[in-house]
């Protein structure tokens, strides 16, 4: 008896031809910060203490991924960054090159009240991106799937491209 193969859509290896192919958004959750959703009380943008951070493992991670994006030969254009703390610090443990601070892609669960600008904001800054070489940008989960309705895991990637219904998602 013959055994029928069934074709599967396997979202790891759709990221990984996007991201040799060039021209795409990878979204990054930034690298494992305990402590919940969001930062402590009275928490300020430009002082790390006040925030919630990258534990050891976040760190160790944001390192660990940056080189197997570097060794499977993912390269990208440029760079950017939540203005918070962890975002910032696991783009930069990537070691892939220099980062910049974008604020369309701040915490939309603490800036809740801005949360449909930095959206809009975000939609259009992936619009724009036209290649041909990759764009990497270091965000929160709760903007991830405000963009893709997709909830990433710390550290994870959601490949996506501009589509003509805003932001597809192509694999993670």
């Amino acid at each position: 008896s013959g055994t029928t193969q069934i074709a599967c859509a396997d979202p790891a290896a759709d990221a990984w031809k996007a991201l040799r192919a060039g021209g795409h958004v990878a979204l990054m959750r930034h690298a494992d910060a305990p402590g919940g959703f969001g930062d402590p009380e009275g928490f300020r943008i430009d002082d790390c203490v006040t925030q919630r951070n990258l534990s050891e493992k976040g760190r160790a991670d944001a390192a660990r991924i940056g080189a197997r994006l570097s060794s499977e030969g993912i390269a990208f254009a440029k760079i950017l960054s939540s203005p918070w703390c962890r975002c910032v610090d696991t783009a930069t443990l990537m070691n892939l090159g220099a980062v910049e601070k974008e604020a369309t892609f701040g915490n939309v669960v603490v800036l809740r009240d801005q949360r449909d600008a930095l959206t809009t904001g975000a939609r259009v800054l992936i619009a724009n991106w036209t290649g041909p070489a990759n764009l990497l940008v270091v965000t929160h989960g709760a903007n991830i799937q405000l963009l893709t309705g997709i909830q990433p895991a710390s550290g994870e990637i959601v490949v996506v491209r501009s589509g003509s219904g805003g932001v597809e998602a192509v694999g993670r």
